[in-house]
């Protein structure tokens, strides 16, 4: 189908590639509407495609070979064992994945959207009014306009999803991630090419290097655990929020400089330790899914539609093959209900399965850790296996296949 006015609501890596989908599908006219000013705040946090995913997204033209990466072969899962420096290994894995820095994998599909598409920074919609035609976008400025088909790429807190299903939030999972890059990568283990997940009670921390984004490397790291309970520590803290970088207090600092120290091997806590304050937040765990991905003509992409818990490593997969999914029925479809009742279709099983599969892994890597003092690499494996068991073709670590949709 050709022709039509689109609007994406969000400018980030979703919107961008929903942008791209809807450019190759045929739409005539798309503006996408960034609520942030400028180029987009970049934290410099990583986010990891596993290699099969990223091969079927290069053969679909929404990631390519140029864009800044590092090469990850192996995940090691280590506890603290004394004062033995690195600790000792209680399982290995093969971990073939591509490892990226936020900021450089966002403005390289950024450059990928044509000059066409208007994108429109500074820009918040506060209203989404469907009808039988279309739908209207209500902007803070009193602005308005009427688009065929809106798409909502706006993250977890969606407008767009709102409007769809009201009341349809995300929910808080109990626990946070401490989160923190720095320019510490020198001497790493298996010359960096290995994750490293420091297991302790009541969590464990995944490190690993990223692109810096200039030719170098910086080493990032996300440590799982539920938040301090003492309300003293940030008022913040009592309704799960993100802290960014400069808002967390002495307290706070000293409490996540206690917990590294008493938990993790002396080599690992040091690198942590040595992370700038200016680069440390806490971002708090959400699971969010909606019974479809489509209503009249809105559309839901990436974090809008799904939330699934970080320990899945496939939410940048998930929203790039939205947008794969997304151009596809486009150019299948003849109309527009044709064309969102293909992607609803191809999606919404997808995204469920995601987000069921990342709450047991959350379980049992968080919530209801083991006693990994009693783990060796058999032990390991069974633990490991039981956290896949229910997990079908299309949702699986790492993602799943586009093929298998």
């Amino acid at each position: 189908m050709r022709g039509g006015s689109i609007a994406v609501v969000g400018g980030s890596i979703a919107g961008c590639a929903a942008a791209l989908a809807a450019s190759r599908g045929g739409a005539e006219k798309i503006t996408v509407f960034e609520r942030a000013d400028a180029q987009l705040r970049d934290r410099g946090v990583g986010i990891a495609l596993h290699s099969d995913r990223y091969d079927e997204l290069r053969d679909a033209g929404y990631v390519a070979p140029e864009m800044p990466w590092a090469p990850l072969t192996r995940r090691v899962w280590t506890e603290r064992d004394g004062e033995v420096d690195h600790g000792r290994a209680i399982g290995e894995q093969l971990f073939p994945f591509r490892a990226y820095n936020w900021g450089s994998l966002w403005s390289e599909l950024r450059r990928r959207v044509p000059d066409e598409v208007f994108y429109r920074p500074g820009t918040v919609v506060t209203g989404v009014e469907p009808d039988a035609d279309g739908v209207t976008l209500r902007l803070a400025d009193g602005y308005q306009e009427h688009f065929d088909v809106v798409i909502g790429a706006d993250g977890y807190r969606s407008v767009v999803r709102e409007a769809m299903f009201p009341g349809a939030d995300a929910t808080y999972a109990g626990y946070i991630g401490w989160r923190g890059t720095s320019s510490d990568v020198a001497d790493l283990p298996s010359d960096g090419q290995d994750a490293h997940n420091i297991v302790f009670p009541g969590g464990h921390c995944m490190i690993y290097r990223i692109p810096d984004g200039v030719g170098g490397h910086l080493l990032n790291w996300v440590l799982y655990t539920p938040p301090p309970q003492s309300d003293g520590l940030h008022p913040d803290l009592r309704t799960p929020t993100s802290l960014p970088p400069g808002r967390l207090n002495s307290e706070l600092t000293a409490h996540l400089r206690a917990l590294v120290t008493d938990n993790f091997p002396p080599y690992w806590a040091a690198r942590v330790l040595r992370t700038p304050a200016e680069s440390t937040f806490i971002q708090p765990i959400y699971d969010l899914e909606v019974p479809h991905y489509t209503s009249g003509r809105m559309v839901l992409v990436g974090d809008a539609a799904s939330v699934a818990r970080p320990h899945i490593g496939g939410g940048s997969v998930k929203a790039l093959q939205d947008a794969t999914a997304l151009e596809a029925a486009w150019v299948a479809g003849d109309s527009w209900k044709e064309i969102l009742e293909r992607y609803d279709a191809q999606r919404s099983g997808v995204g469920a399965g995601m987000v069921a599969l990342a709450r047991r892994m959350g379980s049992a890597q968080v919530e209801n850790t083991p006693d990994w003092s009693a783990m060796g690499q058999p032990e390991f494996d069974v633990w490991w296996q039981d956290q896949n068991k229910g997990s079908d073709r299309r949702s699986g670590f790492g993602g799943h296949s586009i093929k298998a949709g």
